[in-house]
């Protein structure tokens, strides 16, 4: 896998400051997207132990309220694996850390993913141009949803984040 950069102090891709991992690979290639520059798997550089080593200490800052996964779409079929075992990681090593991910494909197409479970947020949908609302919190455009994600899976019916 491939990543962009990671964001430390963020407060724009979920709640409290974050940090942000930003992956490579997207196949969405939704029109009026942010990051284009991310939709090819083989930009950016490569997602190594040192970029790992960053990414861990960053999100272990006490101050740090959990990592979010963007990009790109960190669900691009070349990423999944790095992303699932980062997300089997994070959550065993730092449990009080919150996990949000950001996808261009619907909870439906990705509900079983053995990884999901651990994810506490997730942000689906493409961006959709003529829906963008820049008043909406954590998405860009209206048909995009926050999903809570254990209150999703225990309830068997979408229940957004609030």
């Amino acid at each position: 896998m491939n990543y962009h950069n990671i964001t430390v102090d963020d407060m724009l891709n979920g709640d409290g400051l974050r940090t942000v991992l930003w992956v490579a690979g997207c196949d969405h290639h939704c029109p009026g997207c942010q990051n284009p520059q991310t939709w090819d798997a083989c930009g950016g550089i490569p997602f190594d132990e040192a970029a790992k080593a960053e990414l861990f200490a960053d999100l272990s800052r006490d101050y740090i309220s959990g990592i979010t996964f963007s990009g790109g779409d960190p669900l691009y079929p070349a990423n999944r694996e790095t992303v699932g075992a980062l997300i089997r990681e994070i959550r065993r090593t730092l449990p009080g850390k919150t996990i949000w991910l950001y996808t261009g494909s619907l909870f439906e197409e990705i509900r079983e993913l053995p990884f999901l479970p651990m994810i506490d947020v997730i942000v689906d949908g493409p961006y959709i141009e003529a829906l963008r609302d820049t008043q909406l919190h954590w998405k860009g455009s209206s048909n995009q949803r926050v999903i809570d994600v254990a209150r999703t899976l225990s309830e068997g019916k979408i229940v957004l984040w609030a």
